[in-house]
């Protein structure tokens, strides 16, 4: 694998990750509310949300990249 891509896949997870704590934090407290056990439903929500917001990140991509080249063409 090409320094390149390594550098893209790592900003796919790092993205993936910064995604999922914030949109779990705010549906988590949206849903639920802040008070006693927050971070515990937090986390069980975020360790569910990452994998898939990896394998979201890693299959819309491409995708994504086609869309813009075709937009910016």
């Amino acid at each position: 694998m090409t320094s390149k891509k390594k550098s893209q896949n790592l900003y796919m997870i790092i993205m993936s990750f910064g995604m999922s704590v914030i949109m779990c934090a705010v549906v988590t407290a949206a849903g639920t509310g802040i008070h006693d056990g927050y971070i515990e439903r937090f986390f069980k929500a975020w360790v569910f949300a990452f994998p898939v917001a990896v394998l979201a990140a890693f299959t819309m991509a491409p995708l994504a990249k086609k869309l813009v080249d075709k937009i910016t063409k």
